[in-house]
């Protein structure tokens, strides 16, 4: 037996900048985070800015996973294609950052090296998702009808 459920326009859209919208959260937490750790920090607990901007990041990425694949399923095929492309930005950035990103602290070393690491994804990634959240919030979203299986 089958029943019909309606998917709300606002739902569909809120799904597809979901994605988005966290991501930015946790990349300004992180930046944040570690901006305040190194007004806070002294010579002798020069590592509070690294303990402090990692967290949000690596929390996301791991959270991250089950929003993708959550929203990856979706009836409506503009949400899917929102959800795929925030998520091959960020994790495209994530990742060539755990290749490149050594080399790059080694430049400048220290909170001043993990700065310009996280500057750099926040500079890639924030412009993109908010230009998407906007992007979502523009698209003529509509209520959808579909058909769920009932286990009785």
């Amino acid at each position: 037996m089958k029943a019909k459920r309606v998917i709300s326009a606002s739902s569909s859209r809120f799904a597809a900048q979901l994605f988005n919208i966290i991501t930015v959260v946790a990349l300004s937490i992180s930046l944040t985070a570690l901006l305040l750790g190194k007004l806070l920090a002294s010579q002798e607990i020069g590592f509070l800015p690294f303990v402090l901007s990692l967290p949000p990041v690596m929390l996301w990425l791991g959270a991250s996973i089950f929003v993708y694949a959550g929203i990856a399923h979706h009836p409506n095929p503009r949400t899917v294609h929102f959800n795929k492309w925030a998520g091959y930005r960020f994790y495209g950035v994530m990742g060539s950052l755990m290749v490149i990103g050594p080399a790059i602290y080694g430049l400048l070393d220290g909170w001043q090296g993990l700065m310009l690491v996280l500057g750099l994804a926040v500079l890639i990634i924030v412009p993109w998702a908010l230009f998407d959240i906007y992007k979502a919030a523009r698209e003529p979203w509509q209520d959808m009808t579909i058909e769920v299986a009932i286990n009785e």
